[in-house]
């Protein structure tokens, strides 16, 4: 800046209690150059970062730029979040544009003389020096109140540079964090501030507290104390064991406090919950222990933080839910969450007779549903590893792909001709059952079962499906297929087709032929063993056989089927 014009009296107005008058339009000057020449060099350069710079002539010879204009309270948050980012000069203030005369940018735009409107000044107040020793700001800050002492430590603490008692002491953690905060914005970090750097501090401070409308909330119902953003969320109900804060004004932030009787099963219970969430994506740091757990889940689309502490036989804590293109006002505000959360009294909302993984699921409410994916189908174990045998439907442009809905998994190898896809689990697995594939031969006519998710996620377990081997041919006399005569739904896709021994005779391929055709109600199709063999041995997965004719009875059978099928799901 070519002429620094400091704004300390302003600031100190603004940090230690004394009020300006209240204008309608603000603006952040960031320089004042003495020509013309000059001021629209510099306004050119900074329309490039800001769409809205504008240029005004402030007194003979001089030309302020600036941004704007703005509500006073968004002029004062402008203000503290580009200082804090450093693109703006760190001696840039709020103006009311009493000083503005002729407009000269943007170009075309020029306004005449305009005359400064009537203001109330407010009483004068010595400008400090543009620096200080380190002897002079001890002197200045001995004639500090105690209020104002503790206001500083609060605006510290605010920033996250202090974490210990507001008592207007300041000793080495105060000085500590003082030097802290001087070395973020590029001061010299002597641990004491100087007159100018206090009125920083606090400025920044309260535009920070006037834009987000701080308060601090007591749910006696819940039994939670926590710092709220009132400018920018509102109660909107109770639903136990949740307490839901909705967006005003458009803000994208939700807020939803927690609150149960529950203990460290009940914790790791919610824990797990929390993962189905849409609002919390599989992506980011999670943390459990006995006591509490925490989530800080990221995507393109939303991130979120979860915290929650089992004490004193309840469960509290909170969710909070944002667009990660709000990360820089999340950083000043998140901390003043997780830094005021504090469960109170001896009481939490009653969760009634819906255990908590229901409530979540089916009513996890206003804006907060579950995690579903894109696509489900069957699939099932052919080795002790863990290797997965399904349709190539399943897994076909998914962004991740799961085995019951835990353990993520990888596409190894498939074959668009068969139609299969062969998945590996991302961690090692020790399944109940595993295929044992048919090599005998088939008889036709006889009774077969498909083992599958038939309604997807819906239900816990795989169901068997019973029916009748009618071919071993395609409609065309294609080989490596079985035609089935069997009532079984798109969900089912991918389970093991079963004889009566318990033996695998293929693989249940979708109802749509070709991608097109849809097969009339009870026709279906499975890939044969014998082509699945193949399949699997070009991949590197040994598979076991059996030519056993053995009827097994009808329990042997069920346990064969629900031990060896999974859930296969496709994620975006």
């Amino acid at each position: 800046m070519r002429l620094r014009i400091w704004a300390i009296a302003c600031l100190c107005l603004l940090g230690f209690g004394q009020g300006a008058a209240a204008q309608d339009q603000a603006w952040v000057q960031i320089e004042a150059l003495p020509s013309l020449t000059e001021a629209e060099d510099r306004a050119r350069a900074n329309a490039t970062l800001f769409p809205n710079i504008a240029g005004f002539q402030i007194a003979e010879g001089w030309y302020a730029v600036v941004i704007g204009p703005f509500s006073p309270e968004a002029a004062a948050g402008q203000l503290a979040d580009l200082k804090r980012n450093g693109l703006i000069p760190r001696d840039s203030f709020i103006t009311d544009g009493g000083t503005h005369r002729q407009q000269f940018w943007p170009v075309g735009q020029i306004a005449g003389t305009v005359e400064a409107p009537v203001v109330t000044v407010a009483p004068e107040v010595p400008a400090a020096p543009a620096d200080e020793t380190v002897k002079q700001a001890k002197k200045s800050e001995a004639a500090l109140s105690s209020d104002d002492r503790k206001a500083l430590q609060q605006a510290l603490a605010w920033y996250g540079y202090y974490d210990a008692a507001i008592d207007g002491s300041f000793g080495a953690g105060t000085r500590n964090s003082m030097a802290a905060w001087q070395g973020a914005l590029a001061f010299e970090p002597t641990g004491v501030l100087t007159t100018q750097q206090r009125a920083v501090l606090i400025a920044n401070y309260q535009a920070d507290q006037a834009e987000f409308g701080f308060a601090t909330i007591t749910e006696p119902e819940a039994g939670i104390e926590i710092t709220l953003p009132q400018t920018l969320v509102q109660f909107d109900h109770y639903e136990p064991p949740f307490v839901h804060y909705a967006e005003k004004n458009g803000s994208g932030l939700r807020i939803i406090l927690i609150s149960e009787p529950g203990d460290q099963a009940s914790l790791a219970g919610l824990y797990d919950v929390m993962q189905t969430l849409e609002v919390v994506p599989p992506a980011g740091e999670r943390s459990l222990t006995k006591a509490s757990f925490s989530i800080n889940a990221q995507s393109d689309a939303v991130q979120s933080y979860a915290y929650a502490e089992a004490k004193d036989g309840m469960v509290k804590g909170y969710l909070v839910v944002w667009n990660p293109v709000d990360a820089v006002r999340m950083s000043r505000i998140l901390p003043v969450l997780k830094a005021s959360f504090r469960p109170v009294g001896d009481r939490a909302l009653d969760p009634g007779l819906v255990p908590m993984d229901e409530a979540a699921r089916t009513g996890l409410l206003s804006g907060l549903e579950v995690q579903t994916p894109k696509l489900s189908r069957s699939g099932f174990y052919v080795d002790a590893k863990g290797t997965v045998l399904t349709t190539l439907e399943a897994v076909a442009q998914c962004g991740r792909v799961t085995i019951d809905y835990d353990t993520d998994a990888v596409v190894m190898a498939q074959d668009a001709t068969l139609g299969i896809a062969i998945l590996t689990p991302a961690v090692p697995l020790a399944p109940v059952a595993y295929a044992t594939f048919q090599t005998a031969a088939v008889r036709l006519g006889s009774e077969i079962s498909v083992a599958g998710y038939s309604y997807g996620e819906k239900l816990p377990a795989p169901v068997l499906t019973f029916g009748t081997l009618e071919e071993d041919r395609g409609l065309n006399g294609e080989a490596g297929l079985l035609r089935l005569a069997i009532p079984v739904l798109e969900g089912d896709a991918g389970g093991p087709v079963l004889d009566q021994t318990g033996a695998v005779l293929g693989m249940l391929l979708p109802t749509a032929l070709n991608g097109a055709k849809l097969l009339p109600d009870g026709v279906a199709f499975a890939a044969q063993a014998a082509v699945i063999g193949q399949a699997l041995t070009a991949a590197g997965v040994s598979a076991l056989t059996s030519g056993q004719t053995a009827l097994s009875t009808p329990d042997a059978l069920n346990a064969a089927g629900q031990g060896m099928t999974v859930l296969v799901s496709c994620w975006e």
